[in-house]
């Protein structure tokens, strides 16, 4: 086997792991200096991935299945690891006959893997084996047998009146044990999510969750379009990480086709990437005082965020950055004008952020309610994979700006704030961090901002090419990984959002807290229903 085509960093792993398993594997696919592919067989893949694991420190970011019974006569399993150290990916595939679909099940020894299989088991009827808890993840119990993400489902198929039993709950016994369910309708203008609380008294003894109530097919949808249509559903499928989506979609199809977008563009959608974190989480802030009745310093955040979107609609035309990102670059450039302007809400907000924090950081009560509430022990977020903010409340000490530079992030250095606690409030300190860093950020990019294009043409896609996109969105790390078809279109996009990953870990931190501190707890990792479900 040859590795020519592998980063330096990535090369001894690659070497070690395909002598090791030289049997079964069956070839290394190196499209991308930091993106190596694997092709090996089913039956050694728990091997392989927990050689990476031990060896490598690999960490497990994304698993999906892709229908290639069209060509290759197979589905095919794809397992992306992580190597941070090494700055690349190594990327499992492996087949799995029609004739006998299921795979065994990693979650016993990598629990991060637990949703994501039981996506897979629900997209393309790939049944799970050894898994403990198998039950419908994606799909609700009282779905038809249908798997709408093979490639004979019909995206325009009316599905039967559904029929059966709905999601029955774990029950929880015990004397003066009692259940409270939340959802899955709110009271505020947010997306459908199921919060069953098992409690005796005051404490929370077990929480469930039950997600997946406005499932779009977004997945589904990147198969009926044309590629420069997919930015625009990239941009829908978390609304308040549009740009990131978006990015990260465009990241992907430039790796297939091997273009890189102009500096220019570049450092652009860097300064975007880092509005669209700014005012998130400055609004996390302030609703995160608002949960333990803090209003004014809400207030003052409200007034912050506003500047925000509105500078956003003055360099782009959209409060939420939308219409910004394009395949190759971006849509807009910046004048001289709209640059100045920029930096001058960057000078004004440096004070007036500094004197939200001092607000909250004065107001002892508030300060009671948030220390030691909604504890996420770190060996937990680590078995989860939890990533981002929560992540890295909680000693995840990995960054995608800093570890996996993408965009114009290599043309800077970010500082990530890692803290090990892990309760609410080191959750909304990590926001404060990483609100001062992005102000120091976008100073640097305005700063370094080179002349030239703000766009590529990256001409007609050619077909089975395949690449994995990336962006640091604000609540963590965003992958979309695609695979070309005929006609300038995709045969497959798999989209990975943070929340995705994190929804697991809200369970683990309400324990042993009380139902009214979940408001608070819940907002402190701030994830999305619609990023979940897309």
């Amino acid at each position: 086997m040859s590795f020519t085509h592998v980063s330096p960093e990535l090369q001894p792993i690659v070497e070690e792991m395909a002598r090791r398993f030289s049997a079964g594997i069956h070839s290394v696919y190196t499209p991308h200096l930091n993106e190596v592919y694997v092709h090996a067989r089913l039956e050694v893949i728990p091997g392989l991935c927990a050689h990476l694991y031990r060896a490598a420190n690999a960490r497990l970011v994304s698993l999906f299945a892709d229908d290639a019974r069209q060509t290759d006569g197979a589905f095919h399993l794809y397992y992306v690891l992580a190597v941070d150290a090494a700055h690349g990916f190594v990327i499992l595939r492996a087949p799995i006959a029609p004739a006998t679909p299921q795979f065994t099940s990693l979650v016993n020894a990598i629990p991060a893997a637990n949703w994501q299989e039981r996506e897979v088991q629900d997209w393309f009827g790939l049944k799970l084996v050894g898994h403990p808890n198998p039950r419908r993840c994606a799909l609700h119990d009282d779905w038809p047998e249908v798997y709408p993400l093979r490639k004979d489902f019909n995206l325009t198929t009316e599905l039967p009146p559904f029929q059966g039993e709905r999601h029955k709950f774990r029950a929880v016994e015990g004397e003066g044990v009692f259940q409270v369910p939340v959802g899955p309708v709110h009271a505020g203008i947010i997306e459908p999510g199921h919060f069953l609380f098992s409690v005796a008294g005051e404490p929370v003894l077990y929480l469930q969750l039950r997600m997946f109530y406005v499932h779009k097919g977004t997945e589904k949808l990147f198969e009926s379009l044309p590629l420069p249509h997919g930015v625009r559903l990239a941009e829908s499928i978390s609304g308040d990480s549009s740009f990131a989506h978006a990015t990260a979609f465009c990241h992907a199809v430039e790796r297939a086709v091997c273009v890189q977008a102009p500096v220019r563009a570049r450092v652009l959608r860097s300064v975007c990437l880092e509005l669209e974190r700014l005012y998130n989480h400055i609004a996390d802030i302030g609703a995160i005082c608002t949960d333990v009745a803090f209003v004014t310093a809400n207030m003052h955040a409200m007034r912050l965020k506003e500047r925000i979107l509105r500078a956003n609609e003055h360099l782009t035309g959209n409060r939420l950055l939308r219409g910004m990102a394009c395949l190759g670059g971006v849509r807009f450039d910046w004048d001289a004008g709209q640059q100045q302007a920029l930096a001058n809400l960057v000078a004004d907000l440096k004070p007036e952020f500094a004197s939200l924090v001092q607000l909250i950081e004065n107001s002892s009560s508030t300060l009671d309610r948030l220390e030691t509430t909604g504890i996420l022990r770190p060996e937990v977020a680590r078995d989860l994979g939890v990533v981002g903010i929560a992540g890295r409340a909680s000693g995840f000490d990995h960054d995608l700006r800093r570890d996996f530079p993408h965009a114009a992030y290599d043309r800077v250095k970010v500082n990530v704030p890692v803290y090990h606690l892990g309760d609410v409030k080191h959750r909304l300190q990590v926001r404060v961090d990483e609100v001062r860093e992005s102000l120091s950020l976008i100073e640097q990019f305005l700063a370094r901002l080179p002349d030239g294009p703000i766009r590529v043409d990256i001409g007609e896609v050619p077909p089975d090419r395949v690449a994995l996109g990336y962006v640091e969105g604000w609540r963590g790390e965003i992958f979309h990984w695609v695979r070309t078809a005929p006609g300038n279109r995709l045969a497959r996009c798999k989209v990975k959002d943070p929340s995705l990953q994190n929804w697991p870990a809200l369970s683990e931190a309400i324990l042993g807290n009380i139902v009214p501190d979940f408001p608070v707890i819940n907002k402190s990792f701030n994830l999305s229903y619609s990023g979940t479900d897309r």
